[in-house]
């Protein structure tokens, strides 16, 4: 938007006032009720670039407000200057001389929703969108009140909603960023998420042989079984089987090649093929 030097100045002004935290706006409403009463429209379009000039560092302001939800603050500057602007359009002059608490709300509700219709990165019910925005004021308001962060039933009373409302509401916030999972690192351990997903497990393939298995070996007697476990379970030599069991390593190699053999009948297979890996890579050699 293009401005004149007569135009830059009193915007200049109203920014140095702004900083000051002393700028009322009263001089707004005599402008905007001429801007009213003014018939050249050529008149009227340079008016009112004028005023929209001078309120200008009203969104600024609101900008700041909303600056730590992840959005850049220029683009919140943008869509606060769109609310100024229907300010400007749509403040009534007969019914209020206060422009500002016209203004500054107006310009909020417009940065409210631009977070609630475009910064979701999942779709969301509306309700629970602006749920969600409610929720987070009402906190801020009660962590006052209460020094501690407050409980849902506390505030669905605030609110004056049901409870359920305001859990779905809490939901809703879980779903306002997504972040990739090639994204950078948050641990300050060089790992994205993707490296802390799981993988598949290779012995999900086993599983049926397993579930086969087992009604087998609970027929088995103890002192086999055992020596089956301390084998396949715990990848224990012969040898070392031998001295937790109490016998001969020979005897040990005969027990597991009797064992296997009557699991193998008992599976109904005599063909080696049929035998879980795990075993045929644990028979004797």
């Amino acid at each position: 938007m293009s401005t004149s030097p007569e135009a830059s100045r009193p915007a200049a002004r109203a920014q140095a006032r702004s900083r000051r935290g002393d700028d009322d706006y009263a001089d707004v409403v005599e402008s905007l009720r001429a801007l009213r009463d003014m018939a050249d429209d050529d008149r009227r379009g340079r008016l009112r670039d004028e005023i929209i000039e001078r309120c200008l560092p009203l969104a600024e302001h609101v900008a700041r407000r909303f600056s730590a939800r992840g959005e850049p603050f220029d683009d919140l500057v943008q869509v606060a200057r769109i609310g100024v602007v229907n300010a400007v359009d749509r403040f009534d002059v007969e019914r209020g001389e206060n422009f500002l608490s016209f203004a500054v709300p107006t310009a909020m509700g417009e940065v409210r929703r631009h977070f609630r219709d475009t910064m979701w990165s999942m779709r969301v019910p509306r309700r629970a969108k602006e749920m969600s925005l409610s929720i987070g004021k009402a906190s801020d308001e009660l962590v006052q009140r209460l020094g501690r962060s407050p409980r849902p039933s506390e505030l669905a009373d605030h609110l004056g909603v049901p409870v359920e409302e305001v859990i779905d509401g809490l939901m809703a916030r879980s779903a306002y960023y997504a972040r990739s999972i090639d994204a950078a690192p948050e641990d300050g351990e060089g790992r994205s998420i993707r490296d802390t997903l799981g993988d598949d497990d290779a012995r999900l393939a086993q599983i049926d042989e397993f579930v086969t298995l087992r009604p087998a070996l609970d027929r088995l007697p103890e002192r086999e079984r055992h020596i089956l476990t301390l084998r396949f379970f715990h990848a224990m030599s012969q040898s070392e089987i031998a001295a937790e069991v109490g016998i001969s390593q020979m005897h040990v190699s005969r027990l597991l090649t009797r064992t296997l053999s009557t699991l193998r009948a008992d599976l109904g297979t005599d063909d080696e093929s049929d035998v879980p890996a795990d075993a045929r890579r644990s028979q004797p050699r």
